[in-house]
């Protein structure tokens, strides 16, 4: 028997993307989409989300100046991720 209880649309999208499996490319969109929100305009114009493997993600950053200030604010980016994202999805933050 169907439930009539009303779902919410993120909840039916999730089991949707199960189905086709496609789950892991949902969360990759949704954290690569998460990324830009949080870095904002300065650092995502210097900044790529590349991949998201074993709750690392990785970040391309176009000069070595700006990799280490990211570095230094991984953990806080990190933390910020996890709080969009819902769920402690990224366990570290690899800036390359």
């Amino acid at each position: 028997m169907k439930s009539k209880t009303p779902r919410k649309l993120d909840d039916i999208v999730n089991d949707v993307c199960r189905g086709l499996g496609i789950k892991d490319e949902r969360l990759q969109y949704r954290v690569f989409k998460a990324w830009r929100d949080i870095a904002g305009d300065i650092i995502d114009d210097i900044t790529v989300a590349e991949r998201l493997t074993g709750g690392r993600l990785y970040i391309r950053v176009k000069n070595s100046a700006w990799r280490m200030e990211l570095n230094f604010r991984k953990k806080e980016l990190a933390e910020k991720m996890n709080n969009v994202l819902g769920k402690e999805k990224i366990k570290e933050i690899i800036f390359r």
